[in-house]
């Protein structure tokens, strides 16, 4: 029997830019459980900071699905989009310390970088999501050059300088950084490496956050002890260990679940279209059956 553990707190925190597919009920449906286990609290926060994606009807639908579910959630929801200041906040605290630096370069000004470079695109080393690390174009320009930049303007985002990052945290933790994963059963260390992601992004000019940068804020200010998410974040995580500590922000602990798949064995992803779960309840799916067709320890995976 799992030992309850007090002041459980996890979260769901969605994006408001497509409907909630089944991945989302799975995700959703876990981390309630996981509360519920522990006398806890679920709580729904609205990850919306993509404004050109977020859309109002995906917000309302994000509700309404859950709450078909059988879902319930403390209000009012944090709204990401309604705390820019804060993020930006964060982000000048870690200016001050000239653990950030401004850089121009386009996707394509990255690209060309890398292909110049002895070995070309091939032989670029890429972070655990696939994506090449970024060359430090604008790493170690003079400080005379960046401040003209920044003067004369242009799109520009803020990437951590994740050599120094790293030397920081270890030198404040005194020794190698971990995380804490539940996913096997019982809780294992693992030691953090974020230098596999290079200078991350953790805000542009025009929107003062990433996700990174965020996430790392809220968790915090909601008291979320427990982060319940899928597998596919789980890298993302020794980044956000660093920044917790950089920010003198708790350290929740992790449960990172396998991702929901179609029968091809594709994870699901509203980015590929994949259709909401909302379309099988308007086909007069129950509440049962839907939840049914998701993996143990909620349903039997069994296809409809």
């Amino acid at each position: 029997m799992i030992e309850k553990q007090k002041n459980y707190v996890t979260r769901f925190a969605p994006s408001p830019n497509g409907w909630l597919h089944l991945g989302h009920a799975y995700s959703a449906l876990l981390a309630a459980r996981h509360a519920n286990a522990h006398d806890g609290k679920f709580i729904l926060r609205i990850e919306d900071i993509d404004t050109g994606r977020a859309r109002p009807h995906f917000v309302d639908g994000i509700y309404q699905d859950l709450a078909w579910l059988g879902l319930t959630w403390p209000t009012p929801v944090l709204i990401q989009s309604a705390r820019f200041d804060v993020y930006e906040a964060a982000l000048r605290k870690l200016r001050a310390r000239d653990l950030v630096y401004p850089c121009w370069a386009s996707r394509r000004d990255i690209a060309d970088a890398i292909a110049d470079m002895p070995g070309g695109v091939d032989n670029w080393p890429r972070d655990p999501d696939g994506a090449p690390l970024y060359p430090g174009i604008y790493r170690d320009i003079d400080d005379t050059e960046r401040q003209s930049r920044m003067w004369r303007g242009g799109g520009y985002a803020w990437r951590l300088r994740m050599d120094k990052a790293i030397a920081e945290v270890e030198n404040q933790n005194g020794g190698p950084l971990f995380f804490t994963e539940l996913a096997d059963g019982q809780p294992r260390k693992i030691r953090v490496n974020a230098a596999c992601f290079g200078d991350v992004v953790l805000a542009r000019k025009d929107v003062p956050t990433s996700y990174h940068l965020s996430v790392v804020v809220d968790d915090a200010a909601q008291g979320i002890t427990h982060i319940t998410r899928g597998q596919d974040l789980r890298a993302a995580t020794h980044i956000h260990r660093v920044l917790q500590v950089l920010l003198d922000l708790p350290a929740p602990q992790y449960f990172h679940h396998a991702l929901i798949r179609d029968p091809s064995g594709r994870r699901l992803s509203k980015q590929a279209g994949d259709p909401g779960f909302r379309g099988l309840r308007h086909d007069g799916y129950s509440r049962e059956a839907v939840i049914d067709t998701l993996p143990a320890p909620l349903g039997t995976g069994a296809l409809l």
